[in-house]
């Protein structure tokens, strides 16, 4: 069997920044398995060429949930194997935080069945994978030593 590497990105992308920590939440899509199973997971995919892997998860962020984010802060990678269409794949996903800038949440995509703002005490309840669990849980601790919520740079005041 032909064994094929894969190189994906994606992230955690997270709203409610400058508010109390129990309204912050990230988006997540859900996805139908083969057994009908809905199954919550962080968005990702490919990464095309010429693009960084932070130009990625922004990107597949967007395509998959319909809003729009910037990196803050690299998560981790996760690799893991699988075997589709006669093939050995050896896939790496590289995960960023993110910060919301805008945009609605959207099941447009064709690969996502469902989006959805989920707060961050729930995320290890939701999450179907025990990786992208721990990616969420070291998101929630960075978040928590942050010394004030990311902000996007102020306009100058004109007064």
């Amino acid at each position: 069997m032909r064994t094929v590497r894969e190189t994906s990105a994606g992230g955690l992308v997270v709203d409610g920044w400058g508010g109390p920590p129990e309204r912050l939440c990230a988006a997540l899509i859900g996805r139908t398995d083969r057994r009908g199973r809905l199954l919550w997971s962080l968005p990702k995919g490919h990464i095309e060429q010429g693009e960084t892997a932070e130009q990625t998860a922004m990107r597949e962020v967007e395509e998959e949930t319909g809003i729009q984010g910037t990196v803050l802060a690299p998560l981790g990678s996760i690799d893991y194997w699988f075997v589709t269409e006669g093939r050995r794949v050896h896939k790496t996903v590289h995960h960023y935080l993110l910060r919301f800038l805008g945009g609605e949440l959207s099941d447009e995509d064709v690969e996502v069945t469902e989006v959805a703002w989920v707060p961050l005490a729930e995320l290890h309840s939701r999450l179907a994978y025990a990786d992208e669990r721990k990616l969420a849980e070291l998101a929630a601790q960075m978040i928590a030593e942050m010394p004030h919520a990311p902000m996007l740079p102020k306009e100058p005041d004109a007064g």
